[in-house]
């Protein structure tokens, strides 16, 4: 009752006042109550047939009411699309017919179906512009536990934890709370905001329960880090689907813990025997990439020919392509990628591929197939020339590297980010070109350089023994940082390969007179 008290406080007996939502004009004519601020009264046909509405006179009034739910329902996720509609049944007088005919099931369901599309979008905000004109409409408003259920869901998009607490509270005055799935979004929406304790407490006061209760609440815990008790609530979930087994494998991919979301994958598919989805296999797989588990990946492999997945969905097969190398068979990464269709192979799976040479130091087979990706008509992105630049840099490929840099910058003008920067800088430090990586360095934009490739090309002059350049790249650096002991010893190991040992005892000293620290290094001896 916790929250019950809470809500009375905040004054929620009274009409509800969302006072953190927009606000527009009165109403001046009977239409206008449904109409969202910047809608224009205009009806536009030619726009509206982009998405099949169709103005029939002769279509009746009901008709024409579940006409516009299904056009809705199909265009959930477009915006332009609920507006035109919305404005359609502004323009038309729709409602007011329904109301006048006493379909009130029908006026409820059109409204519900709105504030659904308002809600799940990218402009929650307009869910409650439409329910407060509604509110202020001549007709009397009788809503339904749907209409809060979706807009406490516009809450949690919203990030309201004030607006959530308001429909909280009005849900308990009008006698909705106790349905599932008004307690189920009540649950999201307190999660998705940050208050677990209240989540847990509407939760824990729910007299019946659905599996995406439990899902929602597993998923709120996880959000905020709390992976202990999500996996304790998981182990105590009555009825566990695949929906909830790959949510919690998810959770522990994402959370660097693959040994954990293997052991739960295996535990799912022997154990309860439950078949994994195309979702469970890509949130598995990158758990399998991360360990190297290639015996592991070719069960999934398996399984994926069998149930058609590798096939249909190239998702998957990308993911495929991504594993096979990361467990260090690049030969069934590159066998694989054969397979793949010419009219699925998409971006993602040129990148995947390129990266799985760069990663094998085969820079020529890298470059090969970057151009294969450009004849076949692809535009390549930062992610796909970061790539090819890595194959180049582990491949010695100097000229080819620095021609794809070019290229990247003037024929696609994609803007180099700190990691293109490095890489270029790491590729001209190995073969030696220390004097144009230190120049690559000095052009690095101020707002994105960082002290990382400052230490590259210090470890590039360690190996090379400029002592010179090693001393003008040190002085950048603590200039940027000094708390590293890392960068003193680097330096000390410089002079010190030239006989300088006196300077490479005064490095070291500088290690214990600056306070800096420097990270011990571990054997399995």
């Amino acid at each position: 009752m916790m929250m019950l008290r809470l809500s009375l406080k905040l004054g929620l007996g009274k009409r509800l006042p969302l006072f953190c939502l927009p606000t527009t004009a009165n109403s001046i004519n009977i239409l206008t109550p449904f109409l969202l601020p910047g809608f224009c009264l205009s009806f536009s046909t030619s726009g509206l047939c982009n998405f099949s509405v169709k103005t029939n006179l002769q279509m009746n009034t009901q008709r024409h009411a579940r006409h516009l739910v299904s056009l809705l329902l199909n265009y959930l996720s477009r915006r332009q699309a609920t507006q035109q509609v919305h404005s359609h049944i502004v323009t038309s007088g729709l409602l007011h017919q329904l109301y006048l005919h006493h379909s009130t099931n029908l006026y409820i369901l059109l409204l519900n179906t709105l504030l659904r599309c308002y809600s799940i979008g990218h402009f929650p905000h307009e869910a409650f512009t439409l329910y407060k004109h509604f509110l202020n409409s001549p007709f009397p408003s009788s809503f339904d536990s749907f209409t809060y259920s979706f807009l406490i869901h516009a809450c949690a998009n919203l990030n309201s934890m004030i607006g959530g607490i308001q429909v909280h509270g009005l849900m308990f005055k009008v006698g909705f709370h106790f349905h599932v799935y008004v307690q189920t979004a009540l649950v999201n929406m307190y999660a998705a905001c940050g208050f677990l304790l209240e989540a847990l407490t509407v939760f824990d006061e729910m007299p019946e329960k659905n599996s995406v209760t439990w899902n929602v609440m597993i998923t709120g815990l996880t959000k905020w880090g709390e992976l202990e008790f999500a996996r304790s609530l998981f182990d105590q979930m009555p009825n566990r689907t695949v929906v909830s087994w790959t949510g919690i494998i998810d959770v522990y991919t994402r959370m660097n813990k693959p040994d954990e979301a293997i052991a739960l994958f295996q535990r799912m598919v022997v154990h309860d025997g439950i078949q994994p989805t195309e979702i469970t296999v890509l949130a598995i797989l990158p758990a399998i990439s991360n360990l190297g588990a290639l015996e592991i990946c070719n069960s999934i492999h398996a399984y994926g020919e069998k149930r058609g997945f590798n096939i249909f969905d190239t998702r998957i097969a990308n993911s495929l392509v991504d594993s096979y190398a990361k467990c260090g068979c690049i030969s069934s990464a590159a066998r694989f990628f054969g397979e793949i269709s010419s009219e699925r192979i998409n971006l993602v799976s040129w990148t995947s591929i390129i990266s799985g040479f760069a990663m094998h130091g085969m820079g020529k087979q890298a470059v090969e197939h970057f151009k294969m990706m450009e004849k076949a008509g692809l535009r390549p992105n930062r992610v796909t020339f970061l790539s090819v630049l890595n194959s180049c840099s582990h491949g010695g490929l100097i000229e080819e590297g620095l021609k794809f840099f070019d290229k990247m910058v003037g024929e696609y003008e994609i803007a180099p980010d700190i990691k293109h920067y490095g890489c270029l800088i790491d590729m001209l430090g190995r073969a030696g070109r220390l004097e144009e990586a230190e120049k690559v360095a000095l052009e690095i934009p101020s707002e994105i350089v960082n002290v990382v490739v400052w230490r590259t090309l210090l470890g590039s002059c360690s190996f090379h023994g400029n002592v010179e350049m090693g001393e003008r790249v040190t002085r950048k650096i603590m200039e940027m940082e000094r708390g590293y002991g890392g960068d003193y010893v680097l330096m000390s190991n410089i002079f010190a390969g030239v006989g300088r040992f006196e300077d490479a005892e005064r490095f070291r000293r500088l290690l214990d007179t600056r306070n800096v620290f420097k990270v011990p290094g571990h054997s399995l001896c």
